[in-house]
């Protein structure tokens, strides 16, 4: 009987697994020695000291300081070198665009706010963005590995491409490759109302869960799926785009792309500011309206039944049809709203479909496009970089 043939590489994919569960353990728990990463790999300490030379060769980790022990020398303290490759995070609106710079350990180093009223160049506007939010980080271009922008509109999941984006005429076809030619670096299109979903799974309320769909009502009414822990965009990119689902009470265009989307006639932020002022509570915003309703106590309670049964449609035809456990409720106007406006959403979707899902608030409530931007693409790099140990 002739011995079984070992498969090639095995040893190397090995040394690769180990390499990688050391670097993760580096960025969860902060430095560890050399012992300590063997206790914790369950390596021995020759191997776990043949790692850790390994990454200090290939420059992803270093010495930051020393632990005293016992007996002998104090043993020496190592970390992720955070600053051996970035991400740039992008948050793009009509009026504005916001970049923001991440080090491989996920710490914001850098930021910039610029207006986009005064031009009509996007690659321009983008260029200008992720150098100077690298530049605020006293990054090198060179070490920034990818580049997210989260942008409302429908992304090509084929090509990656902006096939239609909302309130950004000049962003289109041909416009990823473009930023790649110039910014030397990837760069990825996601849709912002996605980008949400993924910070919302990553430290929201979303954790650990599986499946759920994040409803965004803000200036206009998006909405993200996530199933398996996986964004769903569809064939064409469009799954989510709940604007366009025909409702009572809203004309349905023939021409989506020129004409106001139904659902989000009806539940976009005009339409609830509307409504609360309808009821005596006038705000400057549809944010402001409905917090005053929400501080009113019983005498705002209309106005969030209102509103409620309006962005109820939207959720129980989605739900229906998916029939989520989970519904996060995220955007200004869900923020606004709170736990008042989500029981209420809640409610109205039990009444009217034979499902009832958990609605819950969003526990993102600063910038979840931006933290989603830079989730996505550490995730990506840090598969890049941690994956180089295989040489």
């Amino acid at each position: 009987m002739t011995a079984a043939r070992r498969l090639p590489g095995t040893p190397r994919l090995l040394r690769a697994l180990n390499d990688r569960a050391a670097l993760e353990l580096l960025l969860a728990r902060g430095p560890l020695t050399r012992a300590q990463l063997g206790e914790l790999t369950g390596l021995s300490k020759v191997t776990a000291s043949q790692l850790v030379e390994r990454l200090e060769e290939r420059g992803l980790v270093s010495r930051v300081g020393e632990q005293a022990g016992g007996r002998g020398p104090n043993a020496q303290l190592y970390a992720v070198r955070a600053g051996s490759a970035h991400v740039v995070g992008v948050d793009v609106g009509p009026d504005r665009v916001v970049a923001v710079c991440a080090d491989l350990a996920g710490a914001v180093v850098g930021r910039v706010e610029q207006s986009t009223g005064d031009t009509d160049d996007p690659v321009g506007v983008v260029h200008n963005a992720v150098v100077q939010a690298a530049g605020s980080a006293q990054a090198q271009l060179a070490t920034v590995r990818r580049v997210v922008l989260g942008t409302p509109g429908l992304v090509d999941p084929a090509t990656g491409d902006i096939t239609f984006a909302f309130n950004l005429p000049r962003w289109h076809r041909g416009l990823l490759a473009a930023l790649r030619e110039d910014l030397r670096t990837p760069v990825v299109f996601e849709n912002d109302v996605n980008l949400a979903a993924v910070a919302e799974a990553q430290s929201g309320a979303a954790r650990d869960v599986d499946d759920f769909v994040l409803l965004w009502a803000g200036g206009g009414v998006g909405l993200a799926i996530v199933l398996g822990g996986r964004l769903h965009h569809g064939s064409t990119g469009a799954a989510g785009e709940i604007g366009y689902l025909p409702v009572p009470g809203a004309p349905v265009p023939r021409d989506p792309r020129r004409a106001k989307p139904p659902f989000g006639q009806l539940a976009g932020a005009e339409s609830l500011r509307a409504v609360a002022r309808e009821h005596g509570f006038r705000g400057g915003s549809a944010e402001a309206a409905i917090r005053a309703a929400v501080a009113a106590g019983t005498a705002g309670g209309p106005v969030l039944d209102e509103v409620a049964r309006r962005l109820a449609l939207g959720v129980a035809a989605t739900c229906v049809v998916l029939d989520p456990p989970l519904v996060v409720l995220a955007g200004e106007v869900g923020q606004a709203g709170g736990d008042a406006l989500a029981d209420r959403i809640r409610h109205e979707v039990a009444a009217i479909t034979p499902v009832s899902p958990r609605v819950v608030v969003t526990a993102v409530p600063d910038e979840p496009v931006l933290r989603g931007a830079l989730a996505t693409a550490l995730d990506a790099v840090r598969d890049e970089v941690f994956g180089s140990t295989l040489g």
